[in-house]
């Protein structure tokens, strides 16, 4: 499975270092997006859930538990080094050297696309498009293999779904 984390690793992260406006988009997929979708995505679910605030506070719960509990306790008990650790990459944002296993900002991210898409389809789908770019760019930054990112995305829609089963009476 290692060797073939690597080898996709390899596929994505070879299109960074080639074009700088493909460095600019890789690096802002990969590093800002991540604001812009918390700001709308929270903007949307306020209005939405209006009258609503424990769907809004279980959204808060998810994600503290995903990114914070659950992620926070895998990387306590298990390190992966980051691929420019381990490897020659092509590697476009600096980065510490925690565990690269899941992705933080999946974990993070993939809660709130969750909640998005349990109160709109489409934009939920527009969302969850969005956060596969951001986790590609990750790759392709030299950040992340692609089960860090697979991970955080299961993570944080696991996340989301169990506090949802948990907290209302009705799972849509």
């Amino acid at each position: 499975m290692n060797n073939l984390n690597y080898l996709i690793f390899q596929k994505i992260n070879f299109l960074a270092g080639k074009y700088l406006w493909l460095d600019k988009i890789i690096i802002f997929l990969a590093d800002y997006l991540i604001y812009f979708m918390v700001l709308g995505g929270l903007i949307y679910l306020f209005f939405a859930y209006q009258k609503k605030w424990k769907k809004f506070f279980d959204l808060i719960l998810a994600t503290v538990l995903s990114r914070l509990i659950i992620t926070e306790g895998i990387r306590f008990f298990y390190y992966h080094p980051r691929p420019f650790l381990t490897y020659s990459v092509n590697q476009l944002l600096n980065h510490d050297i925690s565990s690269s296993f899941p992705s933080g900002h999946m974990t993070f991210i993939f809660p709130l696309i969750a909640f998005v898409y349990f109160e709109n389809k489409k934009l939920g789908i527009v969302f969850g498009i969005l956060g596969i770019l951001m986790g590609l760019a990750r790759i392709a930054a030299g950040v992340h293999y692609p089960l860090d990112i697979l991970g955080g995305i299961l993570l944080g829609i696991f996340s989301a779904w169990l506090v949802k089963k948990i907290f209302t009476k009705k799972f849509k």
